[in-house]
């Protein structure tokens, strides 16, 4: 089975851009003058702050410092080819903005310059200055790799593997030569599909290989015994991304659905349907769709974790849906014995038992034939694959192009056999003594946040003690896996690249279903090594940074550390603070989903982080469009939390170093810090990508997360020299942690 995510707010969101707007100039202070006001105030707070000789030595230091620093940057102009590193301080003030206000508009004074010269790809429908810019080097390095194994067939099993997956992807002539043959039995099945029994044998044998139809699945620790795995039942059965499409009286998305019905119809045609027929049966898929759309919950819903455990077995599943024979399912699946099982959405399933019941045949075979192409576009002919992108890619996203066969293939290869690339990667990419560094700044905001602590005015000592432990139990894992996932049960041939793509989703669903009654493996990572990306898995307590996102602009061993601090230890601050979001408070030091808040605590907590709701609420990226405040509320509160968390981390390393950092020019440490993490969201986007991600995305737009976090922490205010009452250094601030 395959893993879903649910709304567990398992990973950090990396697919976000989102271009910045002109801003009013607020009080009119000139940038310069502030930056100045902002060095005397840190200045005299740090005089404050010392004693008479502390201070001295301080500024002795610093002295010394900044002829080092002038050196390290010249350094970095001449050996960074060989060593990775950049010219930080060329790259960072080449991306302000420095005639914005950073008090009046964070982002603009942060990524101006960078949003106003870089173009959107014809092939992306989004673009930001870290992830997509380190994705796309990742693939090139990939590419290499891939192409290599591809040349090298006796590189060992995993290298063949990975190899032929590649090298039959890249083989266009034999795609379109093979056409659907692989295909030929699931279609006969489907061709056979009456209702009942033959429909779920021909849905169990559809999620093997790779299309998920009619519900999802997936395979998790149980929420109440997070030691043991259990099956996971949940709403789906969709083709668009979001059930708010289906049911919303929103004119663009209104427009949006007409055109998905018409991409329906060109997909069934391509089937092989009469023109007529196919825009007959694409009405009914859409209503039949609509009728699942209508019976899910609504997205920020899917974020009440506590409403999404019931725990049942074989008969009463059965039971919940009489008309939907499970026996079937599970057979044609091919795991019979599957028994432990959770159904997330009870109300979904009865409402889709209804809804196969009310459906002639004819309609259900038409939807199953268009899930299939749907699921397995990327795989066939160019027809289907180009009609995929007509619609998801261009009329849906604003994307331009397609992107080129070799990038497609990169990371299909990466889906199907990515452990496998990951330790190819790891071994070309990744520096050891990354690790460590990675881990000194992990421990700093641990305590960090340990120490934040007593300053929260809205918990008790009991509740604080148990958040104390959590943050104890917190297990890391950096940069790749200590046992790498064994392939050996997967057949990859150099020729015939649908046949490889299905292997290998079989080989995944397996994989999942031998999975479900048994002992949760703490080892077994969420994410490849070279993914760009990291996580927060609530019932494992532990938070993971593969070896793909530890690279600049997010993080370099030589950069100073207030850019480390700032960009990739304000995402290990995301992280960790998501063990105590509003998703993740409700998961204890073992994983276990109970109420360990005293009643008056998480009632308080609640207060704090409705205040959070209502900020995010107000943020629109068009008139009338606005973030969702509720769905966004988990990553916002990480966001919030995670920066305040990375600062007083970055602080404690200042205390405990006899140097401060290389400067960059025109701007203090603490300013710095700020800008590095502001700068991790530097983004451009197509309009279209914007609509839909505030519709389906748990993460707020890139601008709204910069100025959301800032606003909320009292320190952007004091080094930025911020009067109360600018928009960035509201009178009231949400302070959730």
């Amino acid at each position: 089975m395959k893993r879903l995510t649910l709304s567990l707010a398992l990973v950090l969101p990396l697919l976000v851009a989102w271009p910045a707007h002109a801003a009013p100039a607020g009080d009119g202070q000139p940038a310069a003058e502030k930056a100045a006001k902002a060095e005397a105030k840190a200045d005299e707070a740090r005089k404050a702050q010392k004693a008479e000789k502390a201070e001295k030595a301080r500024k002795a230091q610093k002295a010394q410092k900044a002829q080092k620093a002038e050196t390290a940057m010249e350094t970095h102009k001449t050996d960074g080819a060989s060593d990775g590193a950049i010219d930080f301080a060329a790259s960072v003030a080449g991306a302000m903005d420095r005639s914005a206000d950073p008090c009046a508009d964070f982002y603009r004074y942060a990524c101006g310059s960078w949003v106003d010269s870089t173009p959107l790809p014809s092939d992306q429908p989004r673009w930001t200055r870290s992830f997509s810019v380190i994705r796309e080097d990742n693939r090139e390095v990939v590419r290499e790799l891939l192409e290599q194994a591809a040349a090298n067939p006796g590189g060992g099993p995993d290298a063949a593997r990975i190899g032929n997956y590649y090298r039959s992807c890249m083989d266009t002539a034999a795609i379109e030569e093979t056409g659907l043959a692989p295909l030929e039995s699931t279609f006969a099945r489907i061709a056979g599909v009456e209702g009942g029994e033959s429909l779920m044998r021909a849905a169990g044998g559809m999620h093997r290989l790779g299309a998920d139809t009619l519900f999802g699945i997936g395979v998790f620790p149980d929420f109440k015994d997070p030691g043991t795995n259990i099956g996971f039942f949940v709403q789906g059965g969709l083709g668009m991304p979001e059930r708010d499409y289906y049911v919303s009286d929103d004119p663009k998305k209104k427009e949006l659905m007409a055109a998905y019905e018409t991409h329906v119809a060109r997909v069934l045609e391509t089937l092989g349907a009469p023109a007529e027929e196919a825009a007959q049966r694409a009405a009914g898929v859409v209503a039949f769709e609509t009728e699942l759309a209508k019976a899910s919950r609504p997205a920020p819903e899917m974020r009440l974790v506590e409403k999404l455990y019931h725990k049942i077995d074989r008969a009463g599943l059965q039971e919940l849906t009489p008309n939907l024979p499970w026996d079937a399912f599970f057979a044609a699946a091919g795991h019979p014995n599957v028994t432990e099982l959770n159904v997330a959405t009870p109300e979904f399933f009865e409402a889709l038992d209804a809804a196969v019941q009310a459906a002639d045949a004819e309609t259900l075979r038409a939807y199953l034939r268009w899930q299939l192409a749907d699921n397995l576009a990327a795989y066939l002919p160019e027809r289907f694959v180009q009609a995929d992108f007509e619609f998801f890619g261009r009329e849906l996203q604003g994307q331009q192009e397609i992107q080129p066969r070799w990038k497609r293939c990169v990371s299909m290869t990466e889906n199907a056999l990515g452990e496998a690339v990951g330790k190819l990667y790891v071994e070309k990419r990744f520096a050891g003594d990354s690790k460590q560094v990675a881990l000194e700044m992990i421990g700093d905001i641990g305590g960090a946040f340990e120490r934040a602590l007593p300053q929260l005015a809205w918990m008790d000592d009991a509740t604080r003690a148990r958040a104390l432990e959590k943050a104890h139990a917190v297990r890391d894992k950096i940069g790749y896996p200590d046992v790498w996932r064994d392939y050996s049960a997967m057949t990859i041939r150099p020729k015939g690249f649908l046949d490889n793509a299905i292997a290998a989703n079989e080989f995944e669903f397996d994989r999942q279903a031998r999975k479900v009654g048994k002992p949760v493996d703490r080892k077994e990572w969420g994410m490849t090594p070279q993914m760009v990306n990291a996580y927060y898995n609530p019932l494992l307590n532990e938070i993971a940074f593969p070896a793909g996102i530890l690279q600049p602009p997010f993080f370099h061993r030589s950069f100073p550390a207030a850019m480390n601090y700032g960009a990739i230890g304000a995402v290990i601050g995301h992280e960790l603070t998501h063990g105590f979001d509003d998703t993740g408070r409700k998961f204890d030091p073992t994983g276990e989903m109970r109420e360990w808040w005293e009643p008056a605590v998480a009632e308080r907590f609640e207060q704090q982080a409705q205040c959070v709701r209502d900020q995010y609420s107000r943020y629109e990226v068009e008139p009338g469009v606005a973030v969702q405040g509720d769905l966004t509320a988990g990553e916002n509160i990480a966001d919030i939390g995670g920066l305040k968390q990375s600062y007083a981390a970055y602080r404690s390393w200042v205390e405990r170093h006899d140097e401060p950092d290389p400067p960059v020019p025109g701007l203090t440490d603490d300013q710095l810090f700020f800008v590095a993490y502001a700068q991790v969201w530097c983004s451009v986007n197509s309009q279209e990508y914007e609509r839909m991600q505030v519709t389906t995305d748990s993460h707020s737009p890139a601008r709204f997360r910069v100025a959301g976090a800032v606003s909320n922490n009292p320190a952007f205010a004091q080094a930025f020299a911020c009067e109360p009452g600018e928009p960035m250094a509201p009178k009231e601030r949400c302070t959730v942690w």
